[in-house]
């Protein structure tokens, strides 16, 4: 199976005010001072991104980027064509866009507050077997899951070192297929082991031969085969194969 031929679905997407919600939360802004141009940009480069590694998008996620276009387009119209000063923020379109993205963040953030103190909540318990306790084991924390557009940043940064350090243009090189590099990866990360991210495309000789691979860890991510870790927002990112035995 060729990568042009794959096509990829994936249940772990969000929707469109998830992606914003990320790249905003990824700038380190607040929401109410968001460069319009500058997100309009990211958010397109993912979409091309997504269009390239042939993944279903749901309608949504084309919608905003046609609003996010509009809404750009308005901010360079000249001063003279702009509504009066004391229209703007019921003409303006941006201030709509930014009153979703907070009542939609309202609505997040309660929902994983509810979903953390549901796992708080499965450690207690409504008596004590023993009066002494036992010893508390000391473990390191795991390192928190990816979500999908950690991922595709990840590899937006990982094809961009390639291309930079390979000025090859676009080579066609069709020797490798989704299924071969599964086999491949499972053959390099052995069951409970760790490796980098960019460490996944060490061997890769084309551009190709990235997307395929790629292709191939979403994939084994579906099949539950691999875990896919960071160390906090913007770093670096590790891949765990699971120990199914």
């Amino acid at each position: 199976m060729e990568a042009a031929d794959y096509k990829v679905r994936l249940d772990i997407f969000e929707g469109p005010l998830d992606l914003l919600l990320y790249l905003i939360k990824k700038d380190e802004v607040d929401i109410h001072s968001v460069s319009i141009e500058r997100i309009t940009k990211q958010y397109l480069d993912y979409i091309n991104t997504f269009k390239m590694l042939n993944i279903d998008l749901a309608s949504e996620f084309i919608v905003m980027a046609a609003n996010l276009m509009y809404i750009k387009s308005r901010t360079l119209l000249p001063k003279a064509e702009q509504p009066p000063e004391e229209d703007i923020e019921e003409d303006d379109p941006r201030w709509e866009l930014i009153r979703q993205l907070i009542e939609y963040k309202k609505f997040k953030d309660a929902a994983g507050f509810l979903s953390r103190k549901e796992t708080e909540q499965e450690d207690y318990f409504a008596h004590v077997p023993e009066k002494v306790a036992p010893p508390v084991e000391v473990v390191d924390e795991p390192l928190p899951d990816v979500n999908i557009f950690d991922l595709i940043r990840a590899f937006q940064n990982v094809l961009k070192r390639f291309e930079d350090a390979n000025d090859l243009g676009d080579i066609v090189d069709d020797r490798y297929t989704v299924a071969d590099k599964i086999e491949y990866l499972l053959g390099e990360l052995k069951p409970g082991g760790t490796m980098r991210f960019l460490a996944l495309f060490a061997e890769a000789t084309s551009k190709a031969e990235m997307i395929v691979t790629f292709l191939a860890v979403l994939e084994l991510m579906k099949m539950n085969q691999f875990r896919i870790r960071q160390d906090g927002i913007l770093g670096d990112i590790e891949v765990e194969r699971k120990d199914l035995t």
